[in-house]
């Protein structure tokens, strides 16, 4: 799952960063306004956590930007300010939840998690898609209740294909929400078959059905069936 970062306090950016990254995300971040509206015109993100205090524009213009570019990700505004208002403002203009300065890390970490349950999953605490059961908590997936070991991005894979089932997806949106804007960078795609090779292999072996086809030309797409 990829989240973006908006935050000016370079110590708190890089704890937050840090502490994501370890839990299994791919962070990215953004110190300014302008940071921030560069990366959202780019990519796509699963939450984006924004202070609304920040160098050269507000956290809630940058929320209503999202909100006009209809882009899918669940937000969190972080702020030093607790007063009720500010908080009233901040779900009104789109975010799903508020948090208030100073908190601890694990609290935020289970926020975003409920968010994208909540939006990806209708927040179910297990995602059930027939014979494979996921539990996102634990970063468990089971087939046909037979534990399969997958890879961090293995595991990143399945969940990105089951959430867009039914929808061609394209090797560079794996791409990017695989390796986020590292990406960019990359001159070629052919790491990813590699990578839904071995995913495709470890659940076939497990006896799942193969719900996984290739698109010639464009990427892959997860059969509803």
């Amino acid at each position: 799952m990829k989240v973006l970062i908006v935050e000016d306090e370079k110590e708190l950016r890089r704890s937050i960063v840090s502490y994501l990254s370890q839990e299994g995300y791919l962070c990215e971040s953004a110190g300014t306004f302008k940071e921030a509206i560069d990366k959202i015109g780019i990519y796509e993100y699963d939450c984006l956590v924004i202070d609304i205090m920040l160098p050269g524009g507000s956290g809630l213009d940058l929320i209503k930007e999202i909100k006009k570019l209809k882009l899918p990700g669940g937000i969190i505004i972080i702020s030093a300010n607790n007063s009720l208002d500010d908080r009233i403002q901040g779900l009104e203009t789109g975010s799903d939840d508020y948090l208030t300065k100073p908190f601890h890390l694990p609290e935020l970490n289970a926020r975003i998690k409920s968010i994208i349950r909540r939006r990806n999953f209708n927040g179910d605490t297990e995602i059930t898609f027939n014979e494979i059961r996921i539990k996102p908590e634990a970063s468990l997936v089971y087939v046909n209740d037979k534990e399969v070991s997958l890879t961090a991005k293995e595991y990143d894979l399945l969940l990105f294909f089951i959430s867009n089932k039914g929808r061609v997806i394209t090797k560079g949106s794996i791409a990017e929400h695989l390796w986020g804007d590292r990406a960019d960078q990359m001159d070629s795609y052919d790491f990813i078959y590699t990578h839904i090779k071995n995913m495709r292999k470890k659940l076939l072996e497990a006896g799942c059905k193969d719900y996984l086809t290739t698109v010639y030309g464009i990427g892959y797409k997860f059969q509803t069936k």
